[in-house]
């Protein structure tokens, strides 16, 4: 099976967008695309694992039981486009319906080096599969692999797990309307979308007993001290899930547990932090099932099925181009 990796070094756009986002006169916050380097991935999926963290094994529940249906409602030949791959885990039960019927090419499109190895290493024995990766961000890499697109060829786009709740409501209807615009009429995308469910479970499953997501959540300042230089002292922040109500969504912030100064050389920056100040890190919001249809409406698709795991509510969109 052929399988390579196309790389690209984004360290200055990493200084550039710290610069950015500490130096903010109000919120200072950091994209959490960031979360995820190599120690940041291999701490998100130790999260995965634990039993407050139930949404992916929702996910891969899904999957696994849906996994038939959703190939048979797509046309043939198609290719797998998966927008933040990870470990490729939960891709499996998709590629091996895939390989029943067709000589299968899936391109995994992740921004984390270690996450991309990962996610070969476990899907490369699907017999019928073809990989090809690209470390970059998401609509970069879709943009590369479309000007592959062979022909008479459709696309069915995985976006799964959480991973649209990242973005607030507004946003996510432009990213998937982008997403779209790349994309022809009768492609498919399988957006995975976390539901709304009680407070205090939502709580604990972005601040475990354990201190993982504590611990994941820290590493970007981690990350920040080794690749930029930085002298954060990860004792004097701490990790905060807070709920917010009117976005619906959980924030993930890093709080300054005492009055400090932060000195970033490679970003060309000093930080002042006052004693309870939060850098905002993450957000993840939660849906109603219904709402998803007016929202793939909006961008340009229309959502053919939706899928429910009951046991955390989570559900498994197929949306089709139109």
């Amino acid at each position: 099976m052929p399988i390579r990796a196309l790389t690209t070094s984004p360290l200055s756009g990493f200084a550039s967008d710290v610069r950015a986002g500490l130096a903010r006169p109000a919120q200072k916050e950091l994209p959490s695309k960031y979360l995820y380097d190599n120690v940041g991935s291999a701490l998100f999926e130790v999260i995965s694992h634990l039993p407050e963290y139930g949404l992916t094994r929702a996910d891969e529940r899904l999957l696994r039981r849906h996994a038939g249906d959703i190939v048979n409602r797509l046309p043939s030949p198609v290719a797998v486009v998966e927008l933040g791959s990870g470990s490729g885990r939960k891709t499996r039960c998709i590629l091996e319906a895939l390989s029943r019927r067709q000589l299968t090419l899936y391109y995994p499109v992740e921004i984390s080096p270690s996450a991309l190895a990962a996610c070969v290493r476990e899907l490369s024995d699907i017999n019928a599969v073809s990989i090809v990766g690209f470390e970059r961000e998401y609509l970069d890499g879709l943009l590369e692999v479309s000007a592959r697109r062979q022909r008479g060829q459709h696309f069915l786009v995985l976006f799964l797990g959480s991973t649209i709740g990242n973005f607030d409501r507004h946003a996510s209807v432009e990213f998937l309307a982008k997403v779209r615009r790349t994309l022809r009429p009768g492609d498919a995308l399988l957006l995975g979308t976390d539901l709304e469910k009680p407070i205090a479970q939502l709580l604990r499953a972005y601040d475990d007993e354990l201190g993982v997501t504590a611990a994941f959540d820290l590493n970007l300042l981690a990350r920040i001290n080794r690749e930029l230089d930085a002298d954060f002292d990860l004792s004097q922040f701490a990790h905060v899930a807070r709920i917010n109500y009117d976005a619906r969504s959980v924030e993930m912030h890093l709080r300054s547990m005492r009055r400090q100064t932060v000195r970033i050389p490679a970003a060309g920056l000093c930080v002042e932090f006052l004693q309870g100040e939060t850098i905002w890190t993450e957000s993840s919001h939660k849906y109603f099932a219904e709402e998803i249809f007016p929202m793939a409406r909006a961008a340009g698709f229309c959502c053919q099925t939706q899928w429910i795991d009951e046991e955390w509510p989570f559900a498994e969109n197929l949306l089709i181009a139109e």
